[in-house]
């Protein structure tokens, strides 16, 4: 699947600068951590989407040369319950909804880059 923009949500976006004043870290590079975060929460289930009023990244900044490895997780994750395959519409509002989430989640434990490091270094 190919996509060339994704735009994730204001509060999101709001988060990620909060974060990014803390760690110094660019909000593509927290995105992608954040995804992973979630990802590892297993399916966002019956959580309702984020809206799309946020920061837009392009494609290769946000993921990269990890796109299909991205997005090949997301779908596992998603489709672990059984149901039916994602749509490539419903892929990138359930990778919008990870980032969400995930975003969340930093935003009340990361205070420094070696929370991050902290974060990484725990298994799950």
């Amino acid at each position: 699947m190919h996509y060339s923009k994704l735009k994730i949500s204001r509060d999101a976006t709001s988060r990620l600068r909060s974060i990014k004043q803390k760690t110094h870290i660019t909000p593509n590079l927290l995105c992608r951590y954040a995804l992973m975060q979630s990802l590892e929460d297993g399916p966002l289930g019956d959580i309702p989407l984020p809206d799309q009023e946020g920061q837009e990244f392009n494609a290769y900044t946000l993921t990269g040369e990890l796109t299909e490895l991205l997005l090949a997780l997301v779908r596992s994750v998603e489709e672990r319950t059984g149901g039916p395959a994602l749509s490539d519409e419903v892929l990138m509002a359930r990778v919008r909804g990870h980032i969400h989430r995930g975003v969340g989640s930093l935003s009340v434990r990361v205070k420094s880059p070696s929370d991050l490091v902290m974060l990484a270094a725990q298994t799950p």
